[in-house]
């Protein structure tokens, strides 16, 4: 089942989502929904960005786009400095490049399934 490529998340007008597709986040979106494997570098990059919007917690935005990728991204807890913290990131190691200082522990949070 392929992933839709964006949703408009704004109200007022923006480019087409083709004139967007030079972009990174496009490029990445696409070559998942065609099947393709992330390397180190975009797996590392995909979880900056959703870590550091303020829009999305599994997306990222551009132009008015909202480009999900909650279909790979998976739901960690971080406790570090003595407080859990809420993340998603592609793997743990691309969590753990992204974050700074001693990591105390990392725990994967399973969706339950029904």
């Amino acid at each position: 089942m392929a992933t839709t490529m964006a949703t408009k998340f704004v109200t007022w007008d923006i480019p087409a989502l083709d004139a967007l597709q030079d972009s990174k986040v496009y490029k990445l979106r696409h070559k998942l929904n065609n099947g393709g494997k992330m390397n180190r570098e975009e797996k590392d990059w995909l979880t900056h960005k959703v870590n550091h919007n303020t829009y999305f917690k599994s997306a990222v935005p551009l132009q008015g786009w909202k480009f999900d990728f909650s279909d790979i991204l998976r739901t960690y807890l971080v406790s570090q400095y003595g407080q859990w913290t809420e993340y998603r990131a592609a793997d743990k190691q691309a969590l753990r490049n992204m974050l700074y200082g001693r990591i105390d522990q990392i725990v994967e949070l399973k969706e339950e399934t029904s």
